[in-house]
């Protein structure tokens, strides 16, 4: 098939992992007979100093007229200051909102060589297999803001409708899987968490009397994670909430630099990015951790070009790589050899089969 994925490399890290992510792309393309055009465009912190612009009008409709977008981590300290008269996350806000992804989906599976790199102990993260979907597009971050000498106020808003339509995302994800939907919100204050709790049970009793339905507050959600996290199927959520869980998600995976996300929209077109930001600390010194980008790119095959069998070698070759030993900085055992960004890539292309190896016979 013919595909045009827009490539956003960003600032910092991001255009590391994305470079390792994109020539994971290009080798399925050539091993299962593919033509995917790749094309590179400014975007974030990078964009301001080239274009004054974190989002360049060329950007997006480059965006818009693509199959998928490929995007690494923006921002840094250059562009961070309370008075930066422009960032870069508007950027990112403004892609959202424009290509209309308002589901966001963050998988953490704790692979089974990993269970040591995780914060927790072996015992609580062994088997964890989850999903996050994010409400992306509502809530506080694009409620209406105010700030003066006296004070400042960001106003979440959610409605009935953006409350259903991702609820169903959710809710058909979970019955994909394992079958049990949980609902994240404060309803015991907010008063947009009690419309969210209202709808979500509301959907799902109606339209998915199959799936089990809990509602946990956010704080004890942010407990349970940590404490039993193989209890978890789906998780869904709003914009603010989902945006910390997810991180602290993360940490049962070993490292923010492991986890990928797909942001979708009504049709198949996305933005697939590892969850990390651009980490300036380490920026330019090939140390980063790739996989996040190069599973996100496994995301891109399955959602937006609907290629399964592409994805799940792809996914394939980075497990055989982790189980390998192939770990870069942020995974390596105290004394064992971490890899750098670009060996990290290599292992697992060295390890990508093609359509004719996977039906070959074991020998």
């Amino acid at each position: 098939m013919k595909a045009r994925v827009a490539v956003l490399a960003g600032d910092g890290i991001g255009p590391e992992v994305i470079a390792e992510g994109s020539r994971c792309l290009a080798a399925v393309a050539r091993l299962f007979g593919h033509d995917f055009e790749l094309t590179a465009l400014p975007f974030g912190g990078a964009a301001i100093e080239s274009e004054g612009d974190p989002l360049p009008k060329e950007t997006l409709a480059a965006c818009l007229t693509s199959d998928a977008v490929l995007l690494g981590a923006i921002g840094g300290p250059k562009w961070s200051a309370p008075d930066a008269p422009l960032r870069p996350e508007a950027g990112l806000l403004r892609l959202r909102k424009e290509l209309g992804a308002f589901a966001n989906l963050r998988p953490v599976k704790v692979h089974p060589a990993l269970t040591d790199a995780s914060t927790l102990r072996a015992e609580v993260v062994r088997g964890v297999d989850l999903l996050f979907v994010r409400e992306l597009t509502g809530g506080i971050y694009f409620g209406d803001k105010r700030r003066d000498a006296e004070g400042a106020s960001d106003v979440c808003t959610y409605t009935v409708s953006e409350i259903e339509r991702i609820v169903r995302v959710a809710a058909r994800l979970a019955a994909g899987r394992r079958g049990r939907l949980t609902s994240i919100d404060k309803a015991n204050v907010l008063e947009t968490s009690r419309l969210w709790r209202e709808v979500t049970q509301r959907i799902v009793s109606r339209e998915f009397p199959l799936l089990t339905l809990d509602h946990m507050l956010v704080d004890a959600a942010a407990m349970h994670l940590i404490r039993s996290p193989r209890d978890f199927d789906v998780l869904v959520t709003e914009n603010m909430f989902g945006d910390i869980l997810t991180d602290e998600a993360s940490m049962l995976a070993g490292s923010l630099g492991l986890l990928p996300s797909a942001s979708l929209g009504s049709g198949r077109r996305g933005i697939y990015e590892p969850i990390h930001g651009s980490a300036p600390d380490i920026a330019g010194r090939g140390v980063a951790n790739p996989y996040g980008a190069i599973l996100s790119v496994a995301l891109l095959l399955r959602h937006s070009l609907q290629l399964q069998a592409e994805a799940a070698a792809l996914e394939r070759a980075v497990a055989d790589a982790l189980a390998q030993g192939a770990r870069t900085a942020d995974l390596a055992p105290e004394h064992g050899r971490a890899l750098s960004t670009r060996e990290a890539g290599d292992a697992v292309l060295s390890r990508l089969r093609g359509p004719a190896a996977e039906r070959a016979p074991a020998r």
